[in-house]
């Protein structure tokens, strides 16, 4: 084959129409990513973008909205039970699954009910 993947860009998570402010507070203040500016071009379609490292996620308007329940990206952390406090203090919920071996991982719903992975290898 002469073409090659070298990584992935971005993941997409869906959100319901004017949820851009509550995206904000979960994943940029909350998780501490960092908000990325829209292309001129696509901010009149809605949604924000946010970075970490080399990733982006980007949170598109999607009406009408239905959350992923079992589709979902997964994130490597450093430091996951620090991770457990923080959202244990800021009162979001989060299930632990241990059935993957050699990694810590627990599972955490956004405020509009998308599933995200988050773990820890051992």
């Amino acid at each position: 084959m002469s073409f090659i993947f070298k990584s992935i860009d971005h993941v997409q998570l869906a959100a319901p129409k004017g949820s851009e402010a509550i995206a904000k507070q979960f994943f940029g203040e909350l998780l501490g990513f960092q908000e990325i500016e829209k292309p001129e071009m696509l901010k009149k379609k809605g949604g924000v973008w946010f970075g970490f490292g080399n990733y982006q996620i980007h949170i598109g308007i999607e009406e009408p909205f239905a959350p992923a329940k079992k589709a979902h990206p997964a994130f490597e952390i450093e430091n996951l039970e620090a991770l457990k406090i923080h959202l244990t203090k800021n009162e979001v919920s989060f299930i632990v699954d241990t059935d993957l071996p050699g990694a810590n991982r627990i599972y955490v719903h956004d405020p509009f009910g998308n599933r995200i992975e988050i773990l820890e290898w051992n």
